[in-house]
Parts: structure tokens; sequence; C-alpha cells
């Protein structure tokens, strides 16, 4: 079975790869459910930061995929959110190419409706990409579009994280105000990327830095033409010129609304043409079931639990301090170190079989019961030391966070 983080979410199989971590499927023994994990590669202060930022966003919007919960434990950390089933726009614009107008138009206005909500809450997200657009696996139904990875986040009057001229995001999505240097986080870069990710979507390709919306579209080769009304949004939103662009979100959802595209008296067939949003989430793999693990295993099983006969102790990777080596032999974290059927065996020492003889203490006229070994119950050497290292590695993060905190509140 999986690595167990903090005891609770047990890490099943990879989903994919986000900006800053690695997103799997996980089981929530507390809740006895799935849900997705994102796992930081890397814990340093810049990192330790935008973990914070993410996993503090608790906006409650119908498309806006913010996280559930947390949990750290060594040198590793992760936030769960929930599985979405249907992959990316990226996902879809490779499945079928150049999506019909009506599609795009429904898509853009989801996510404009949620980049209003961010912005709202004084959040600008810096990095909003095809691929950080998810879909529910809706089918033939009514898509429904999730905004997600908010590692690079930023509060509009909040500090920087990144001196000198560095740009975050991705090239072909990015502003070109972003690339300027001390530029400070502004919704309107969003509303850039969002046109470019219409664009995208109607024209099938990629964008990078150099390109023009308006270019783009008139020299596209499509199958079908493209209503003038989403035109003018998109490229109003992919302008060049901060002057030029769209200001605010709930502006350019005011024309798409207009332009009756893709109003509820629209059949989904008429919106969706050929495109299917289908379920990208894999099979689960052995030992793994809808309900859980197979059989009630799991590495985050309650202690004492049976193993099957014959099935090997699952290894615990992210949960294991730096530096230490598990023997094959050794028993699971949660288990006890000693036992009444393995005692600890002592160490002899130089005092029990000394080369000079000492009378007075080897034959002392009190006789002392001969040593014993350590009651049940009681920690061996090699526990307190396993036991100390864990404090320290939980001690360790938590003051990372503490520093962190008092960083961003002092700055």
């Amino acid at each position: 079975m999986g690595d167990v983080f903090a005891g609770r979410y047990e890490l099943v199989d990879p989903l994919g790869e986000g900006g800053v971590g690695t997103v799997w499927r996980a089981w929530d023994h507390r809740q006895q459910a799935y849900c997705a994990a994102k796992v930081l590669r890397q814990v340093d202060a810049t990192s330790l930061l935008r973990f914070i930022r993410e996993q503090s966003l608790r906006l409650d919007h119908p498309h806006v995929l913010a996280p559930t919960g947390w949990a750290g434990e060594d040198d590793k950390v992760l936030f769960t959110l929930p599985i979405i089933r249907g992959g990316s726009v990226s996902t879809l614009v490779g499945d079928f190419g150049p999506l019909p107008p009506r599609l795009v138009a429904l898509l853009l206005d989801q996510l404009l409706a949620a980049l209003g909500a961010i912005h709202a809450e004084g959040l600008v997200h810096r990095d909003v990409k095809p691929a950080n657009l998810l879909l529910d696996a809706t089918g033939r139904q009514r898509p429904q579009l999730w905004l997600g990875d908010f590692g690079i986040a930023a509060g509009i009057d909040e500090p920087r994280l990144t001196q000198g001229p560095y740009a975050l995001g991705t090239p072909g999505y990015l502003a070109p105000e972003c690339l300027r240097r001390g530029w400070d986080p502004d919704p309107r870069a969003d509303l850039y990327s969002a046109g470019m990710c219409a664009v995208e979507m109607l024209v099938g390709l990629r964008p990078d830095q150099d390109t023009d919306a308006v270019e783009a579209l008139a020299q596209a080769e499509l199958p079908h033409s493209l209503p003038p009304q989403l035109v003018d949004v998109v490229t109003r939103l992919a302008a060049p010129s901060l002057t030029a662009r769209t200001q605010e979100a709930a502006a350019a959802r005011r024309a798409l609304a207009e332009s009756q595209l893709c109003a509820d008296q629209v059949p989904m067939e008429g919106i969706l043409g050929e495109v299917e949003v289908f379920d990208h989430v894999p099979e689960f793999p052995a030992g793994w079931s809808a309900r859980g693990p197979v059989d009630g295993r799991g590495a985050g099983s309650p202690a004492g639990a049976a193993t099957p006969s014959g099935a090997p102790t699952p290894a615990v990777v992210s949960t294991a301090m730096p530096g230490r080596r598990e023997a094959p032999t050794r028993p699971a974290p949660h288990a006890p170190v000693l036992s009444a059927a393995q005692p600890m065996a002592r160490p002899t020492s130089p005092r029990q079989d000394p080369p000079r003889q000492d009378p007075p203490r080897q034959d002392p006229p009190r006789q002392d019961p001969p040593p014993q070994d350590p009651p049940r119950g009681r920690f061996s050497v090699q526990g307190r030391v396993r036991g100390l290292g864990i404090a320290l590695g939980l001690i360790l993060l938590g003051l990372l966070v503490l520093i962190a905190t008092v960083w961003i509140v002092l700055t």
C-alpha cells in the first residue's frame, strides 16, 4: 500500500504533475473517501510560503477548486482537494482540436466567473492556462469548469516571493506587462491569460509569447465561422495594452451574456457539437476499489491489524525521517519497538567483561540482582532515538511555518 501522511491520508496512485508538486489520488482514512492530494516536491522558505497561501484559500465558489485540508509529516507537506475527473481544457483541445464557439463562450464565462470571485478577494492567480482549467466528466451534459492550481497566486497588496526581473507564469498566457521589472500582481493580467486561453480553444493551437490574438483568430483556418461578438470579447481580454484591455471580469461576462451564445435556452447539442468530456481518472490500482482498500487492508489501518499471510509489509517512504535506514525485518513505524516475544538484546559493554578485574566491583558484599530486560511498555534506546528524530522533524516544520507567517505579516 501507499505512504500515509499524519496517519490519515494514504497515497494511492499519481494523477498528474502540478507547478510545485505531484497530484495523487489519496484515501482519507478519517472520512473513508477518496480525495486528490497535492504533495510538494521540496520544502524551502519560498515553496512553504506558497503552500501556506494556496492551502489557506477557502473560497466557496462553483468554479474555484479550493483546498479542503492539509497535513505535514517530517520533510513533506500536502493539501487535499476534490478529485476532478474530466481532465483539463488542455486535454479537451488535444482530443478534439478547435472547440465549437458556443462551447468556448460557455467555458470562458465560467472562467471569468471564477476570476471575478478571486479578484474580489484581493487575489491574483498569475498562472491561468488551459492545463489549470479542470473539467468534471460530464460527457454530453453541460460542462463544468474549475479554476485550480493556486501555487503561485499572490495578493494584490502582498509582497512578491521573487526578487529582480523574474516573471512567474507560463509563456504564451503571460501578459506583456508581467515581463517588466518591478511589476506587481494585477487582476488584469489574469484577464489577458483568460483571453489567450480562449484563443487556444478557438484555434486549437497553443499560443507563444509573441502571439497576437487578433492575428491568430483572423488567420486561423477553422471548420466553423467565429461569431463577431465572441471575437470582440476575446480580443479585448487579450489586448497587449493595459488601457485597451477589459478591466474587469464582470464586464466581459456581460458582453458574453449579450451575445446569447451560451444562453440557457440553447440545447447542449448546439453548444457541444461533437465534443464529449470523458472521464480521465485511471482505474484503481491493485489492492484498491471504489470503496477503499480491498479487504480493509492499507498502511493506514489501525495498529495491530492483521496482515494477510504472505503479503509484504508496506513501505512508508515519505513518512520516514531523513537519513534513517530501516532494516527489512523492522516493524512498521506505528508498531511497538519492544515486545514480549522479541526482547531487545543488551549489548556487551567493557564493564561486563573488562580486561582488568576489579574485585570490589565484581564481588561486592551486597549482591545486586542481575540486570533484567526492559519491562514491557518501556521504550528502547532505538525507540527513544526514533521518537526524538520525529519530534525534531515536527519542530523544524513548525518553525518554518512560523517564520514564513511572521515574514508575511512583517513585510
